[in-house]
């Protein structure tokens, strides 16, 4: 079983059954969304898919709901209960549910958390991007840390994606971006890609890194890998998930997607402006903050920390509360709108490279990372958990669909039609 992206890391840190259809979400009152100098709609024809879930296809039986010795069904791995309890990512009722709540909250595509090939989560692809292409939705996929070699493996691993799940279906459902002059980009993001060779634990013991790519060896596999592409898809995009852009550079990638959601927005204009500088495209993502669990049990001598609440509770969170249940939700949703917001801001900055090289990604993290409590999927209004479910002190609030609603209403204020005529002998 795999554990979670930052145990993983060690820093940054109902199979079957028919589930409900959830109707159309409500409005939520909402603050103010920026204002764009040129309509994003009016830039991007494709707007929507350009809005893009972290999704993470690794629930089942025994898998991932037990992390850290957790017994499921009751006792998930999770901070919060999901509003389809402890499901199995295979069934395709789930995959339809989550289908139809991407396309409420506006977004057009999503990022599958992609682990080797023949791995539990390739499994389930096929499946997956049948019910995406159904409901008008595409797919990427973020190449994660599955083995030691991860960064040797990356140029085969991208062409095995395009090959199996783009050129044999046709690109039914495999996202993408639309160009100058009509061509199409694909986009992937390699995860755990820019790293030290070395740490220093809490001991004070020096180790290598088992799975430190250097960014020669990076530039290399990214070099082979473009020749190969150049034919169908010249100006294919690789992201690295670093604000480290001189490294980032030097490795050969075309810029930064940014997945940790402790990189406050705040900071998104300087990682914005030092990846500029440098000629990089930049994502940043829009996310509800971190409430992740932890172990139950620590090995002795353990370095293992928790990791806080994200963004920061001051005073730190009574979870014991329904009213600080309801604080920490209003946290959460504060986040939602500055980082889209800071985003957005950065990525319509004339001044920067992402508009002089007419590019728009924004990463929504995440649909479905329980463990990390990053979640926009809805989980349980609190007063529909069972009395079982209650004693296990769950986080859940009153609303429980509140962040997929606020993400929505941002998405709505930038994707909805325009009439805009550009200046003449300008180009949006």
């Amino acid at each position: 079983m795999m554990t979670t992206r930052r145990a993983f890391l060690g820093s940054s840190l109902r199979a079957g059954l028919a589930l409900p259809v959830v109707q159309g979400l409500p409005r939520l009152p909402e603050s103010e969304p920026i204002e764009t100098p040129v309509p994003l709609a009016a830039r991007f024809p494709d707007l929507r898919s350009r809005f893009i879930f972290e999704y993470y296809p690794w629930y089942g039986p025994n898998r991932h709901w037990n992390q850290w010795d957790r017994a499921p069904p009751v006792d998930i791995a999770s901070a919060y209960v999901p509003r389809l309890g402890a499901y199995d990512s295979r069934a395709a009722s789930v995959i339809e549910q989550h289908a139809r709540w991407m396309v409420e909250a506006g977004a057009g595509a999503v990022s599958v958390s992609w682990w080797g090939q023949g791995s539990y989560q390739d499994q389930i692809v096929p499946l997956l991007l049948d019910v995406l292409r159904d409901h008008g939705l595409r797919a990427t996929f973020q190449l994660e840390p599955y083995t030691e070699a991860h960064g040797r493996r990356f140029a085969e691993d991208v062409l095995y994606l395009v090959r199996e799940y783009g050129e044999k279906r046709g690109f039914d459902a495999f996202l993408l971006l639309g160009g100058p002059g009509g061509a199409e980009t694909p986009v992937f993001k390699g995860f755990r890609s820019i790293l030290p060779a070395a740490s220093t634990d809490c001991h004070g013991v020096t180790a290598p890194i088992p799975d430190y790519f250097s960014d020669d060896e990076w530039r290399r596999e990214l070099a082979t890998l473009r020749s190969t592409l150049v034919h169908d898809f010249p100006e294919a995009l690789f992201l690295a998930d670093t604000v480290n852009m001189p490294r980032a550079k030097a490795a050969g990638f075309d810029g930064v997607a940014v997945f940790d959601n402790f990189v406050p927005p705040e900071s998104y204009a300087l990682h914005a402006t030092e990846a500029s500088a440098l000629d990089l495209l930049f994502s940043f993502n829009a996310n509800p903050g971190f409430d992740g669990i932890s172990p139950r049990r620590l090995e002795a001598g353990s370095c293992y920390s928790a990791p806080p609440f994200a963004p920061p509770a001051d005073p730190p969170l009574d979870w014991s509360r329904a009213d600080e249940r309801e604080r920490a939700a209003r946290l959460s949703r504060l986040r939602i709108e500055e980082s889209f917001d800071a985003t957005v801001a950065v990525q319509t900055d004339a001044a920067l490279s992402n508009v002089r090289r007419a590019f728009f990604l924004v990463y929504l993290n995440s649909f479905n990372e329980w463990h990390e409590g990053s979640a926009f999927e809805p989980m349980l209004h609190a007063d529909a958990l069972s009395p079982a479910q209650r004693a296990f002190d769950y986080h859940n609030p009153a609303g429980g669909d509140y962040r997929l609603r606020a993400l929505a209403a941002r998405i709505r204020a930038v994707t909805k039609p325009v009439n805009y005529s550009p200046t003449p002998g300008t180009t949006p």
